[in-house]
């Protein structure tokens, strides 16, 4: 049977002791966490371990002993490091050795209280151990995929990480400490630490305090009842600016929370989340300070009522064409007039609308740039809002089209059933046979006919409204996947994977450094780091969605149809 001892890298150089750790006795493997330097009183060293046992959890024991004679190795201490097994009485006690400068290492066992002792293959792997405690070791992301073998040796490489990571309170003594036992591992030279960290860990507690505060007072102030009322709950319900706001505060309720993360995902969730706020907070205020720069606010409300008006005017000459004869077609010229005027009319009404609006545009847009200080994504839903507002018209040119084109759809669809002796069954919600007279038949061919005939002027106007209605849908789609790719991407994580890769751990590879014929086989364990795809899959944050998700098949199917996209009401039940 093979044993495989894990020896941390940093306790080669160390002085002769003994060897403690962790035994896997499923796996057959010891994990070496720590050395302890001669001399040390074994009473102490067992009341040192069981303390240690108690406060990680983990069954931490003197595993073997370790020699690093700088000199020939001598009988007495071969003698002395056997005798150490009867003292500590750990089944097998291996036994390490490294001879002066020599790069070939000696590892052996001894199995005193057993009665039919085996030579056993011995593999030491080499780990670092400082890397392995601070990285986290995730699991298969495709577990349908994965296999029984890979999850077995997943779950092998986890309990050895888990073993190194919980015993962190054994790596908090250096060789600077007064007690009785001196101890050789990462932290062996010195404790690492910052002065920086620290002080922004003490500093972090009043100003969670504060963060908490008015938190809760604006949540507070969001549930209140006077946000229920019409039209205030309308308006925060559909605004984007209004989702996003939202979306923060419930970022900020997560970070200002006391309650302390309790796995790695929860902590890295936070992370993620603090980071994009910060990052977020600060591309705003670069925005702000370049708007509010060399006057770029005037600038841009002197364009914006040009524009608009310029977009009144193609609006003017594309209901012109469509009153005409367009592209060669012939209309219904009695509905193809009345649709143009009523069009006409509500782009007079625009018009009217934004001149009238002309002289606080700019004091309205100087306060709304101040809102890019709340972060980039707010400021991008509020451009969102703007959009949908200065293209209203649009809206509601492409609403009418589409209701009126949708009527005529379904009343063709039911006068069809009509001709074939169906009809549509709305408490059964689906088509029964049904027997009409004359006068039905007659009447409904009558409507049929002059539903058929009007349909393509009413299709054409149709048309051309979801068109532009597509395009603003467009350009608002294009804004809210900006704002959701800021708000979801594990900013932290991916900082984390670029500067420290070994702390987000996909699993491992050995690497050969010696085999020879008498001696263990000696491998080096490196960490393999998780894929950037597989680090924004893993930490990816939850977005919001600002309009209702549809399949391709599905959106098509509305356009021809005739139903709204996006849709500020659901379509109710069929009716007929």
């Amino acid at each position: 049977m093979v044993l495989k001892v894990f020896f941390p890298s940093c306790c080669s150089l160390a002085e002769s002791g003994i060897l403690i750790g962790r035994w896997i006795s499923e796996q057959n493997s010891a994990v070496i966490l720590a050395v302890v330097h001669f001399p040390f009183i074994p009473v102490q060293v067992k009341q040192y371990l069981s303390e240690v046992q108690r406060v990680t959890k983990v069954s931490v024991s003197v595993l073997g002993s370790w020699s690093n004679s700088k000199q020939e190795k001598e009988e007495s201490m071969s003698e002395f490091l056997e005798d150490l097994g009867t003292i500590f009485s750990h089944e097998p006690w291996i036994q390490i050795s490294k001879e002066g400068d020599s790069k070939f290492w000696s590892c052996s066992t001894l199995q005193k209280h057993s009665n039919n002792p085996k030579e056993e293959e011995i593999i030491l792997v080499y780990y670092d151990q400082r890397k392995v405690m601070l990285s986290h070791l995730h699991p298969p992301l495709d577990t349908a995929t994965s296999t029984d073998h890979e999850a077995d040796n997943a779950s092998k490489l986890s309990a050895i990480f888990d073993t190194v990571a919980k015993s962190k309170i054994l790596f908090m003594t250096d060789r600077y400490d007064d007690g009785p036992i001196k101890l050789t591992h990462w932290q062996s030279d010195g404790v690492e630490a910052s002065i920086i960290v620290e002080l922004m860990k003490q500093a972090s507690v009043p100003a969670c305090m504060l963060l908490t505060f008015l938190v809760s007072l604006i949540s507070g102030i969001c549930r209140s009842r006077v946000l229920k009322f019409w039209p205030l709950s309308f308006l925060w319900s559909k605004l984007s600016t209004c989702e996003q706001l939202g979306h923060r505060l419930q970022h900020l309720q997560v970070i200002s929370s006391n309650k302390k993360a309790q796995t790695q995902t929860q902590l890295m969730r936070k992370a993620n989340i603090f980071v994009s706020l910060l990052i977020d907070v600060a591309l705003g205020i670069l925005l702000m300070s370049w708007l509010y720069r060399k006057n770029r606010i005037g600038h841009l409300a002197d364009t914006l009522i040009p524009m608009a008006d310029h977009v009144a005017e193609e609006l003017q000459d594309l209901l012109q064409w469509l009153m005409g004869a367009p592209a060669g077609l012939k209309m219904n010229r009695a509905l193809d007039q009345v649709l143009g005027r009523f069009f006409l009319y509500h782009i007079h009404l625009w018009i009217s609308y934004i001149h009238l609006m002309s002289p606080f545009i700019e004091m309205i847009l100087w306060y709304v740039g101040l809102s890019a200080c709340l972060g980039l994504t707010v400021a991008l839903c509020i451009l969102s809002d703007i959009i949908a507002l200065l293209t209203f018209h649009i809206y509601c040119f492409y609403v009418y089209g589409a209701r009126l084109y949708c009527l005529k759809i379904y009343g063709l669809s039911s006068l069809w059933r009509l001709f074939r002796g169906k009809k549509w069954n709305v408490l059964r919600q689906r088509v029964d046979s049904c027997s009409y007279d004359l006068d039905q038949l007659f009447i409904g061919t009558l409507l049929f006919t002059i539903l058929l005939f009007l349909l393509p002027t009413t299709a054409l106007y149709y048309l051309v409204f979801t068109l532009l209605r597509l395009l603003v849908v467009i350009v608002q789609g294009l804004i809210h996947l900006l704002v959701d790719l800021i708000d979801s991407l594990p900013l932290y994580s991916i900082i984390l994977r670029l500067c420290r890769s070994y702390r987000l751990a996909a699993g491992v590879k050995f690497r050969v450094l010696e085999q020879q014929d008498g001696k263990p086989l000696r491998l080096l364990m490196q960490i393999n780091p998780l894929s950037y795809g597989s680090v924004v899959q893993t930490y990816r944050l939850p977005t919001y969605s600002c309009y209702p998700k549809d399949s391709w098949a599905s959106l098509c199917k509305k356009l021809f149809l005739g139903e709204l996209i996006y849709p500020w009401k659901h379509k109710g039940e069929k009716q007929d």
